[in-house]
């Protein structure tokens, strides 16, 4: 291309910029498009097919742009400038061909119906196979750390190096909080290790079916070989076992086998052992064994990682007022976090948006509506109480012992948090008789935060950060 084509095309594309915007133009080009003019043609060769159908919504725009520099309105050609997969299959000569000519575009086939005469001949190709797509499991390097999280982090680290020293692993917590991405990472890295020959990884209710089907098919030898020789098991959702007495006494015999020959089992579940007695004692005793790390949804720190790793994945361009937005207003649960991401590279992708928080506020209204549940003063006295072991009669009595005022303070702190209530009202519902006791409570809460202070719990301590997390991770269950 020479100079003055050169400087003519860059003529071009302002003049489509100032038509379209220059966010827009780039969103349309990305960052290998070639551009060039050739025999009153421009040709705009871009990276890919998604890019060139973006760009044909734009046709009008741009032909208008080139005629205001050229004088006349050229002919459009839009292409790809890599081959696509419907020319992976050529011979080796014309593969060859098409090597040495890399400047040639590729143009897109026509749709049916478009450009073609009725005495072509039409070539019958072979049907192409297609493989249904599989999740690729996740990985520990993708795993975001945070506080309530770390503990179960680190026990999933060191599985492998001690493999059976320290078995089983339980890990537990709500929804959402990274169970199955441990479990998962567990797996990948044990698949990619010589020092494990044997690991399976399934869920309680695939554990389930597959012994149903063995009892049925008389295949019950083969089930417990295969579940009873493993060097590493994994098993998520144990809670699912609950009330399949069966399966339950297979499950059980299977874990003794296993522990009696130094092999590692994982499980995950949904809540604390505590809350899993329809298991039955047997089990319960042999899961609370070995090692048990209770996991904790995503605070906010830890889901505005979570969001920034989802939009360097998805190489979403979004600022980081957005993500700290989205990391405020939705909970923790790392599945609505990636759905929420999902919507907003779609919704992007569509309208042919540049992502702010007016955008992400528009397109996402729906999602952060139901993720705000109504909390009211009674669900945030009962939960305050049932972590500091009191009766809500206590918390609204004048009792100024610090067992009973500081928790109170926490409460009112919550209130003015997740509640519309004036302070007045959070001032009457918790038995005080001025609004300047729940100002006095703000602040006194905020310095405990700043300060790290810990409180005490019926049994042991913990700090008043760790407090309202465990308070609000109860609100959030309901």
């Amino acid at each position: 291309m020479t100079k003055d084509d050169k400087e003519i095309v860059s003529a071009i594309l302002s003049g489509i910029a100032g038509r379209v915007g220059q966010q827009r133009l780039e969103m349309w080009l990305g960052t290998g498009a070639e551009i060039r003019l050739e025999d009153r043609k421009l040709h705009i060769l871009l990276e890919g097919g998604f890019k060139l159908e973006r760009l044909r919504r734009g046709r009008k725009d741009i032909l208008a742009a080139a005629a205001e520099v050229l004088g006349f309105e050229p002919e459009l050609v839009l292409a790809v400038n890599k081959p696509l997969p419907l020319f992976d299959n050529l011979e080796p000569a014309a593969a060859d061909t098409q090597a040495a000519a890399p400047s040639e575009p590729v143009l897109l086939p026509l749709p049916l119906g478009e450009g073609r005469g009725e005495g072509l001949t039409t070539v019958s190709e072979p049907e192409p196979t297609f493989k249904p797509y599989r999740r690729p499991f996740a990985n520990l390097n993708s795993f975001v750390v945070g506080d309530g999280n770390r503990v179960a982090h680190a026990a999933a680290l060191s599985v492998l190096p001690q493999l059976g020293q320290v078995s089983p692993v339980l890990f537990y917590g709500p929804p959402g909080c990274g169970k199955s991405h441990l479990l998962e990472g567990i797996w990948c890295q044990a698949k990619q290790s010589s020092q494990v020959k044997r690991v399976i990884y399934l869920t309680a209710e695939q554990f389930t079916t597959h012994f149903v089907e063995a009892l049925k098919g008389a295949g019950l030898p083969s089930f417990r070989r295969k579940y009873r020789e493993v060097e590493l098991l994994l098993i998520d959702d144990v809670q699912f076992f609950a009330g399949k007495q069966s399966t339950l006494v297979e499950v059980l015999h299977t874990i003794d086998t296993l522990l009696r020959e130094g092999r590692q089992l994982i499980f995950a579940a949904d809540r604390p052992p505590s809350e899993l007695r329809p298991l039955g004692p047997e089990i319960i005793t042999r899961l609370t064994g070995g090692l048990v790390c209770g996991m904790q949804a995503a605070d906010y720190a830890t889901r505005l990682e979570i969001l920034r790793g989802l939009a360097a994945q998805k190489s979403l361009a979004a600022p980081e007022e957005v993500l700290a937005y989205l990391a405020a207003q939705l909970p923790g649960d790392a599945r609505q976090l990636a759905g929420a991401m999902h919507r907003l590279a779609a919704a992007a992708f569509a309208y042919e948006a540049t992502i702010n928080l007016e955008f992400v506020q528009h397109t996402l209204a729906d999602l952060m509506q139901a993720t705000r549940r109504a909390v009211r003063l009674p669900e945030i006295a009962g939960a305050v109480c049932s972590l500091f072991g009191l009766e809500t009669e206590q918390m609204q009595s004048g009792g100024k012992s610090p067992a009973v005022s500081h928790p109170r303070m926490l409460a009112m702190w919550l209130a003015r948090k997740y509640t519309k209530s004036a302070y007045s009202e959070i001032s009457r519902y918790f038995g005080r008789k001025s609004h300047s006791t729940v100002l006095s409570a703000e602040d006194k809460v905020g310095e405990w935060l700043a300060s790290g202070k810990t409180l005490p719990l019926p049994h042991g301590q913990c700090t008043v950060e760790e407090a309202l997390r465990r308070v609000e991770a109860q609100l959030r269950l309901g």
